[in-house]
């Protein structure tokens, strides 16, 4: 059902996460190293912070259907544009909080790796104040989303492997 996952779950240490049925957000990559990155505004979770494009996954998506969707909802970049390369769990899961009974448990959030054959041009809407393709040895320059930050290791070296066995 369209949009059934939007909502709040459970996160670590009495947080919030968006998403009641997980998250996913698409890690486009350039063969020479450059990756989307969104600037988010500041009604959104996470304000002021820069992270992937992304969001809430609904119950009849795959995470890269989900990914692919919140992207081109964000960027205008279109799932024909891109090549899906793999998805990793990259935060989670979160247990359900007894404590709190109205947000829901296990939210995951996937990291889902993708290739365009260059910088793509992209409009942004009211989720992102801006849009830019960065230098993955760049990306710890910006102020980054605090989830993304921490997965952000992982997530760096696993994009690197892919581009040496892409290209």
């Amino acid at each position: 059902m369209l949009h059934d996952g939007n909502g709040w779950a459970a996160g670590p240490d009495g947080s919030r996460l968006w998403g009641r049925l997980g998250a996913a957000g698409l890690l486009l990559l350039t063969p020479d190293g450059r990756v989307l990155m969104q600037y988010r505004a500041e009604w959104t979770s996470c304000p002021l912070t820069w992270g992937v494009p992304g969001g809430a996954r609904d119950s009849h998506e795959t995470a890269a259907e989900a990914a692919l969707r919140e992207s081109e909802e964000e960027t205008g970049i279109t799932a024909d544009q891109v090549r899906v390369l793999e998805a990793e769990v990259t935060s989670g899961p979160f247990p359900a909080d007894p404590e709190r009974p109205d947000l829901t448990g296990d939210w995951t959030y996937t990291t889902v790796f993708a290739m365009a054959d260059h910088a793509l041009e992209t409009f942004p809407n009211a989720e992102s104040l801006e849009l830019r393709w960065v230098p993955l040895a760049e990306v710890t320059d910006l102020p980054l989303l605090p989830a993304f930050a921490e997965s952000w290791p992982g997530v760096r070296r696993r994009a690197e492997e892919l581009l040496r066995e892409t290209y």
